[in-house]
Order: structure tokens, then sequence, then C-alpha cells
């Protein structure tokens, strides 16, 4: 299939690019900055410019595609707009539509308890008040199913490899801001993960077999944050620290302090599993030794905050 990749640039949508390419797909990867545009050529892909605001190109993009994956991260209400667009283009014409949501959705705040709660594809949960709107996109998204898209979600959990976490990261930046590294409470919470090119299996498969109006998640372990912490602090020689939730926004930003650090996220993937096939490879299943992965300490006076979180006015 010739793919049009939305998100190429980001840590997801790389590595889904070179499992796509890898398996003999093509990718084109929409760019919104010409920089960005050797390095994803250097890779094998096509690119194309433009701007997410151009209401007329939105309503375009795709038509000469035989897919689209959507992997990028936008404010909400922006995302709601652009999705909502492409989908249209699609109508009527069975073409996969691939959408990237994440399992934030469905954490629960524990302040850094452990959470005996765990969540299949397709079972009910409260969503996160502060991200309800992603299940309405995501809901969006299958149900064009009905009008002739094969629209299909990607939910992840916590995501790492390659030296690439952002969640890692952000777990190094803490030892850099603070001096030790930190964790909410008795960081006994959890984040289901995965080894991100497990997940760009998961993308393949699905573009490939997956069902119009499928969810799918993606899990092959779980750690708490506390164990994630002292093993980076254990590399770096330095301690550990419990913080509060608000000390967690003020060291982080305010999605990852209280959404992320101080809550559990525990899900599973028995759709995924049956119905495309995917399990997750045996010698990808240690999140502890991503954890001592050198690009993480390379970049440790490195921040930028994340595109789906408002910059302070």
């Amino acid at each position: 299939m010739n793919v049009l990749l939305f998100g190429a640039t980001g840590y997801i949508g790389k590595h889904v690019a070179a499992r796509l390419l890898a398996t003999g797909h093509s990718v084109t990867g929409f760019i919104r900055n010409a920089s960005s545009a050797a390095a994803l050529e250097a890779a094998g892909l096509v690119t194309l410019q433009g701007d997410l605001s151009d209401d007329a190109l939105l309503a375009t993009l795709g038509r000469e595609h035989d897919a689209i994956v959507w992997a990028a991260q936008l404010m909400l209400e922006d995302e709601r707009h652009v999705v909502s667009t492409l989908l249209a283009n699609f109508e009527g014409t069975d073409k996969p539509f691939l959408f990237t949501g994440g399992t934030s959705l469905l954490s629960e705040r524990t302040n850094g308890d452990w959470s005996e709660n765990n969540y299949a594809e397709d079972e009910a949960f409260p969503p996160r008040r502060q991200i309800a709107p992603r299940l309405d996109i995501e809901n969006m998204v299958r149900a064009h199913a009905q009008r002739g898209v094969r629209a299909i979600c990607i939910r992840p959990p916590l995501v790492w490899g390659h030296g690439g976490s952002k969640v890692i990261a952000d777990l190094y930046h803490s030892a850099s801001k603070t001096g030790a590294v930190c964790y909410v409470g008795r960081g006994l919470n959890v984040y289901s993960n995965v080894h991100v090119d497990d997940l760009a299996e998961v993308y393949r498969l699905a573009l490939e077999k997956g069902v119009a109006g499928a969810l799918y998640h993606a899990v092959s372990g779980e750690a708490s944050y506390r164990s994630l912490a002292q093993q980076i602090a254990r590399h770096l020689n330095v301690a550990t620290r419990s913080v509060t939730v608000s000390e967690a926004a003020e060291i982080w930003d305010k999605f990852m302090g209280p959404i992320v650090f101080s809550s559990c996220s525990r899900t599973r993937s028995p759709r995924a599993r049956a119905e495309l096939g995917w399990t997750p490879q045996d010698t990808r299943l240690d999140i502890f030794e991503d954890c001592v992965a050198p690009a993480y300490r390379d970049a440790m006076g490195e921040r930028a905050l994340p595109a789906w979180v408002r910059a302070p006015a």
C-alpha cells in the first residue's frame, strides 16, 4: 500500500514508517517543516509538506493514497477537526484509516498507589476527565466504519525502546532538575508498556488485516514508576525521591505530572492478539534494559513541552 503517515518525525511514527517500509509498503510522510524532509527521505519515505490549519489542503489529503495512519499529536480540539476532515476524504472507499490514541485516557489518579483495574480493548471504563474528548475522537473514528472507511483505533500504553521513550526521558529529567530520580507518592502505580518495534508491528497488522471499527491495544508488560526510578538512579548514581502531585506538575508539566506520573493505567490486548495474531517478541520484554540506554543520559538537560500541552501564558 501507499500510506500517508502523519507524525512521521515522531517516536512512534518513525518506527511505524520503518516497519511498513521493511514489509513492502511505501510511505509518504506529511511534514509541516521543510527541514524534516531530508532525514525522512534518507530513510526511504516520500515527503509531503503542508499546513494542518489549511482546510482546503486537508480536504484533498489522502485521496491519492491507499491508507492514512495518524500518529501525530495535536491539541484535542485541533486533532478532532483535522482527523474528521481526513476521514471525510475516505468515505465510501473502504480504505484503511489508523488513528493513534493513548491509554492515558483510561488512567486513574492514584497519587502513586497501585490499582487492580485493568481494561481490555472493548471493556467499558470511566474516561479521564481531562482528556475525555479523546474518547469522543476515537468513537468518531470507529463510527466511520459505517461510512465506508476501514477505520481503526490503536491505543498504545507507555512506549519504550531504542532510547526514545518520553516517560523514561522524563525520569532522567527529574534527576537533572532536582538531583534525584522522582516518583509520585509510594511509586507503586504502573502504566502497561510495549516496545516501540512491537507496537509498530500492530500498525502493520492492522493496516493489512484489521477489522473496520476495531480498537487494538498493544501490551507486553508493566512496571511500577518507583522500580523504573530505582533502575535509573542506580545507573546515574543518584538517589530517588518521592514527590507530591503538585511537585510533579512543577518538575514535568500539568499533563505528565498529574496525569501520567500520578496515575495507574493498566491494559490488556486480547483483541490484538486474537484478531491480528500479534505477539510481542521475547527479546523485547524488559523495559529496565531501555532505562539505561545512553541516549537518555545524553539528553538529560533537554526537554521540550509536549505538543499536546498548552504552553503557559
